[in-house]
């Protein structure tokens, strides 16, 4: 029996990205929330949400949940994400 050892490092190194611009304000903006689909995140969502809705007066929330908890986000719902001003990601449990 043998054992692989995986590197988890991207191949081409974290030089090529950047984070991304902070946003003046939240106001008027449209947010993206990516929940892993395990029960603990719709309560905490929802409170989330509210907050966002409520205090920091954003437009709109939209909210996905991933088809398969442990695998990455799927691609169509990263192009989505395009049109967002700013994306949370959150894992519950």
């Amino acid at each position: 029996m043998s054992i692989e050892i995986l590197d988890p490092t991207h191949e081409t190194g974290s030089a090529e990205f950047r984070a991304a611009e902070r946003l003046k304000s939240l106001e008027g903006a449209t947010i993206g929330i990516i929940s892993n689909g395990k029960k603990g995140t719709k309560i905490f969502f929802d409170a989330f949400e509210n907050e966002l809705m409520q205090r920091h007066h954003v437009a709109n929330v939209v909210r996905i949940t991933k088809t398969n908890y442990s695998a990455p986000v799927d691609r169509a719902l990263l192009d989505d994400a395009q049109k967002w001003n700013a994306l949370v990601a959150g894992i519950g449990d």
